[in-house]
């Protein structure tokens, strides 16, 4: 029995709900992102914040824009993020984070650009709302591994050089701390 594409007796689309729940999801994470003390936790907040965007991504119809999000994103930013501050952080530093300086000034500007988007948004007229667009994939890969495939090769061997150099550097660090030690 198919479930219809509107809630019954309200007239609300599933989809409608579904994007308010990722909405929130992504404004929650975004906001333990910057505020939680835990460097570890705020890199899994990202995460949560990325895979949250990437299936707005994909209920708007682009389901390459979103597996794109998953694959650059989480499946390599947040994943070297947190590689690099489990690499780097040494048993003598701080675990927890330090609360910034500057909360009042960073809250007043927030509140600021909140207050400008708002009056922009409310002072816009909207145009109707057209159909979704749906992004097909294969010209999107004929383009990429076909017109774009050197700059796209160039960006490969540039991102797996910065991997390589910071292995060896981090690799260094642990061996001359290795030698202080009697």
């Amino acid at each position: 029995m198919p479930i219809g594409d509107s809630i019954p007796w309200t007239g609300i689309r599933w989809d409608d709900i579904l994007f308010v729940a990722l909405a929130a999801v992504l404004l929650v994470s975004a906001v333990l992102v910057v505020t939680l003390r835990d460097i570890i936790r705020c890199g899994l907040a990202l995460i949560v914040s990325f895979a949250s965007l990437a299936g707005i991504y994909a209920l708007l119809g682009d389901p390459l824009v979103a597996a794109a999000q998953v694959l650059v994103y989480i499946g390599a930013i947040s994943v070297l993020i947190l590689f690099a501050i489990m690499m780097t952080q040494t048993k003598n530093a701080p675990t927890r984070l330090v609360f910034q300086t500057q909360t009042l000034f960073a809250g007043v500007a927030a509140a600021v650009i909140a207050g400008v988007i708002t009056v922009t948004v409310l002072a816009t007229t909207w145009p109707a709302v057209g159909s979704r667009l749906v992004t097909a994939t294969s010209d999107v890969a004929h383009k990429l591994f076909g017109d774009y495939v050197l700059p796209f090769e160039v960006v490969s061997v540039l991102l797996t050089a910065a991997v390589v150099g910071a292995v060896y550097l981090a690799r260094r660090e642990s061996a001359r701390s290795g030698e202080d030690r009697p």
